[in-house]
């Protein structure tokens, strides 16, 4: 491990000298550079705009200490994060790169967060307070673009029942992954003072893993999940992954957010061998109101593809995908991926008979050797169509290049 010559000495300044030894050892720190542009052509009649196109610099730093010693550990985390527009303009904005100035028109030149978590470890178990990226199937971040999204609150993670890992806690704020700002946490255009939630994952066996979530952003709604993932090794060399996941979303006390009340089926079965791999996925909303999630996060269903989400209200959605590891070819770090969702019977304003599909390809490769080596290049592909009182329609190219460099 490497350590600069202040990191000692800061430390000492915080905690006695003999508790340093794991907090400091045990400390990692990383920059990740993220180069992220997006052309975006709308294809739809009366479109607010011909195109979104922006280009811009992302810099995230993250600083994980480890934990002082003793029964009762304490830690320190930092993330800081800076967006720099490199190519945009009011007529071209809108990817989801860039926030906009104080007019709501132009966006702006950069924009930064700083986030701080502090950390309590005992036994098997960990308290995390301030800034959070949960990945949990009621609270997932959005790390799409630029920079990532975090929340701030609290989260419990406890393993110390063999098997079991749970997660317990509360988020109050989020900070999209567009903004320097901090919102109240919430849902749509309702906001919340709190989002609590409780659950675990237990494996069964190591090819078998149950979980189960409850969920509540006061005020606006109440959710449970429950998921089955299971991994099969077929003769042949073949191995089956079976994803199931099931929402119950309900509205909750004033429902600040209109009637939320939406029941969502969705699952994934994956068939590989070698470096092919064959998925099939659907995905079924039943009930009178879209599939709810928290603003600042990600849906945590099967069809969360490039662009969209296929959760509205009623929609019926099956995805095809095929992925390809060029390694099996002698080109270690080059892989492909193609799919096709398709989504139908959309409950819009104008009847229950909405249609939307999207076709991606995306092709990445990761430099092996050398002075660049860990450089990764990335081209996303994005062709979405809707129609019977859908009305988007766009074209997309991203191109993403990404480098992680370990500080220490």
């Amino acid at each position: 491990m490497k350590l600069n010559r202040t990191t000692p000495l800061i430390a000492a300044l915080v905690l006695p000298f003999p508790a340093l030894a794991d907090f400091v050892e045990d400390s990692k720190a990383s920059l990740e550079l993220r180069n992220h542009y997006i052309n975006r052509d709308f294809r739809q009649q009366g479109a607010a705009q011909s195109k979104a196109e922006e280009w811009a610099q992302g810099f995230t730093a993250r600083i994980e200490s480890g934990f002082t010693e003793g029964s009762v550990g304490v830690g320190l985390d930092a993330i800081g994060q800076l967006g720099v527009k490199l190519d945009s303009s009011r007529d071209r904005r809108g990817t989801g790169l860039l926030p906009f100035g104080p007019t709501g028109k132009e966006p702006v030149d950069d924009y930064s967060e700083l986030g701080l978590t502090a950390k309590l470890r005992a036994s098997k178990s960990v308290l995390r307070l301030g800034t959070l990226q949960p990945m949990l199937p009621v609270a997932t971040y959005n790390d799409t673009r630029l920079l990532s999204s975090t929340f701030q609150g609290g989260l419990l993670t406890s393993q110390e029942i063999d098997g079991l890992t749970f997660n317990g806690g509360r988020l109050t704020r989020t900070n999209l992954r567009d903004s320097s700002g901090r919102d109240d946490i919430g849902y749509g255009a309702a906001t919340s003072d709190a989002f609590d939630f409780a659950g675990g994952t237990y494996a069964i066996s190591p090819q078998l893993a149950a979980s189960y979530y409850y969920g509540k952003l006061d005020g606006i709604y109440r959710q449970q999940f429950a998921g089955l993932v299971h991994t099969l090794p077929l003769p042949g060399g073949f191995s089956l992954k079976s994803d199931l996941r099931y929402f119950d979303s309900r509205g909750d006390g004033a429902e600040r957010a209109g009637e939320i009340d939406n029941r969502n089926l969705n699952g994934m079965f994956s068939l590989g061998k070698g470096a092919h791999r064959i998925s099939a996925a659907f995905q079924r909303m039943s009930g009178d109101s879209a599939f709810p999630f928290l603003n600042g996060g990600d849906p945590y269903v099967a069809n969360l593809v490039t662009f969209n989400t296929f959760t509205r209200a009623e929609e019926d959605a099956w995805q095809l995908r095929y992925d390809y590891d060029f390694a099996a070819l002698g080109i270690p770090g080059l892989t492909f991926m193609t799919r096709y969702v398709d989504g139908r019977n959309v409950k819009t304003a104008s009847g229950d008979q909405g249609e939307e599909w999207e076709r991606d390809t995306d092709i990445a490769y990761v430099i092996q050797s050398g002075a660049l080596k860990g450089l990764s290049l990335r081209w996303r592909n994005v062709t979405f169509r809707s129609g019977n009182g859908l009305t988007t329609d766009l074209d997309e190219n991203r191109l993403i290049l990404g480098y992680t460099l370990a500080l220490w």
